[in-house]
């Protein structure tokens, strides 16, 4: 008797699997039918709030954006807490190079751009300094024969020459100055270079959900049918 009951349900569930259609279908039609309720739910819900008769092409495209927006928000974002820390340390390493781990390439040559016109100015004055020191040094040892005692070439005439000491002397200090001001601004570029990266890698991953938002929203007027612009904050827990 149990035997028979048990041929009997399964002969029944044979005949249910094969005139209902849902069995034959596979899992990727039925993923596909889910996604075009899924859209179609969602076309419904657009046109039941918005009318494309009230609303201008302009406002319809702001609407469009702003979904778009949201959908991009609720896409979560991976953190990882050592990141900037990785970021400051390659760039302290080698300038650029954390801006390269961030993925912001662009900012590479605005990095060796700055550094560099900080080294070349650094180097410049350092050089021109060494020539007015090096002239001044000789010239209080007694020689004629540097390079800045005859610059017209009129001739060396002891005791007259074209550059005096006072002039070398002051030469000395203006680009000594300007080689220790040249260094700093180098430094100084040197570590905006790691605080940046260590900053942006902060900023990439910045934690953008509807957990918390700020954002404008935009709503119809019930009495004239007149869109309503606004700003919205939302908290959640």
């Amino acid at each position: 008797m149990v035997f028979a009951q048990e041929k009997q349900t399964d002969s029944i569930s044979n005949q249910q699997a094969e005139t209902d259609p849902i069995h034959e279908l596979t899992k990727r039609e039925l993923k596909k039918l889910e996604k075009e309720a899924k859209d179609s739910l969602q076309l419904v819900t657009v046109q039941d709030t918005v009318s494309s008769d009230t609303l201008t092409k302009k406002e319809i495209r702001q609407l469009k954006r702003q979904r778009k927006r949201d959908s991009i928000a609720k896409i979560p974002v991976d953190i990882d807490p050592l990141a900037p820390a990785k970021a400051a340390f390659y760039s302290a390493i080698l300038p650029g190079l954390g801006q390269i781990y961030n993925k912001s390439y662009w900012k590479v040559p605005l990095v060796y751009g700055a550094i560099g016109t900080g080294a070349y100015f650094y180097i410049e004055n350092t050089n021109n300094y060494n020539r007015y020191r090096d002239a001044y040094k000789r010239r209080l040892a007694g020689f004629h024969d540097d390079e800045f005692y005859d610059i017209n070439g009129d001739g060396i005439s002891p005791g007259n020459p074209d550059v005096s000491d006072d002039a070398l002397r002051d030469a000395q200090e203006f680009y000594q100055r300007n080689r220790d001001l040249s260094l700093l601004i180098t430094i100084g570029l040197y570590v905006l270079n790691i605080v940046d990266a260590n900053v942006d890698a902060h900023l990439k991953q910045f934690n953008v959900n509807e957990n918390i938002s700020f954002k404008p929203y935009i709503e119809q007027n019930q009495l004239n049918y007149n869109p309503n612009y606004g700003l919205s904050l939302s908290l959640n827990f």
